[in-house]
């Protein structure tokens, strides 16, 4: 009798952890994420009236956040810098969803000019009468070698990236304290958990990010109402490679390279406001073998240091191949 009992026990181990395996195998986020995705809140119920604040919202990521949002029923405060591109966007949320045109805000902001964002943020609350939701998802990537590259774009990464991040934050967060409720969401990167190669200080910049605000996050235990989330996404399909520093600071990226392999930028959005209705803090989102590379790190770092050596060194044949970066994964650079 206690042989059967060990047979079944074990039996219901190995296919649990098969089916977990085969989950993995074709994950495209953390279990935490994905199980929020099947079991959790849908945001066209969680997120449906909110007023919804998200930088970098002209192209990318930040256009499709506006998009699903949209059709989710949130009110939306859209800012970047390009008004035209801002305006264009708003176009778009109006046609796709049930939206009215005093649905939807345009904030010109420039995350550099940090004097202005108190105004903006004086703005943004005036406009609608609070803010629920802050989406930073504004910021530029890096694409070249250290060696090459000026100190000029590592000071140039920080102040966008970390400070103006800040800055925003820091300037919201009073309003939602003062409320008792709200979210704070932070878009860093799977380079923002582990470094690679071409992205120095896109790396440290998204690192930064994430020691802030896990730092905020234990700070705000006297609000539990609040919640702040960072969310780290690998290779998704938008313009960052377009619009990535280079060695120079006015040098553009000479080609962008194929972008096909990388994650729907509609897929990785709807994860995000998963996570969002659901309050998860940290959200990993990525395709295979990125996921891996997430969870190597985690909890195998002296693994993790042989891949990340051995998939650096051909992202960085590939970059001098002239091939998007994160291609190196996916094909091999031709030589003459």
């Amino acid at each position: 009798m206690d042989c059967c009992i060990v047979s079944a026990l074990c039996c219901f181990i190995s296919l649990y952890l098969l089916l977990h395996l085969l989950c993995f195998i074709f994950a495209d986020a953390d279990f935490t994420l994905l199980w929020a995705s099947l079991l959790g809140h849908r945001p066209e119920n969680k997120l449906k009236g909110l007023v919804v604040w998200v930088t970098g919202a002209s192209s990318g990521i930040g256009e499709e956040l506006a998009h699903q949002l949209a059709r989710c029923g949130s009110r939306l405060i859209l800012s970047a810098r390009r008004e035209d591109e801002l305006n264009r966007v708003k176009r778009c949320c109006l046609e796709c969803s049930g939206l009215r045109d005093e649905d939807i805000c345009v904030l010109p902001l420039d995350l550099l000019d940090r004097t202005s964002h108190e105004e903006k943020t004086k703005a943004a609350i005036q406009y609608f009468g609070h803010i629920d939701v802050l989406i930073n998802n504004g910021g530029r990537s890096q694409r070249s070698l250290c060696l090459e590259t000026s100190v000029d774009v590592y000071q140039a990464l920080m102040e966008l990236n970390f400070l103006g991040t800040v800055s925003i934050s820091k300037q919201v967060l009073p309003h939602m304290t003062q409320q008792g409720t709200g979210s704070i969401v932070t878009v860093s990167s799977v380079v923002g958990l582990a470094g690679a190669p071409l992205a120095t200080g896109y790396s440290a910049s998204k690192h930064a990010l994430q020691g802030f605000f896990n730092s905020l996050r234990t700070e705000m235990t006297d609000f539990p109402n609040i919640l702040i989330s960072t969310v780290c996404p690998g290779p998704v399909q938008s313009q960052i490679v377009q619009n990535a520093f280079t060695e120079e600071l006015n040098k553009p990226v000479a080609a962008a390279g194929n972008q096909e392999h990388k994650m729907p930028t509609s897929r990785c959005v709807r994860l995000m406001l998963v996570g969002i209705s659901n309050g998860v803090k940290e959200m990993w989102i990525a395709q295979q073998p990125f996921l891996l590379f997430y969870y190597a790190w985690q909890y195998a770092p002296t693994f993790a240091w042989f891949i990340t050596n051995m998939l650096g060194r051909k992202r960085v044949q590939n970059f001098k191949a002239g091939l998007d970066a994160d291609s190196a994964y996916f094909t091999k650079p031709k030589t003459s």
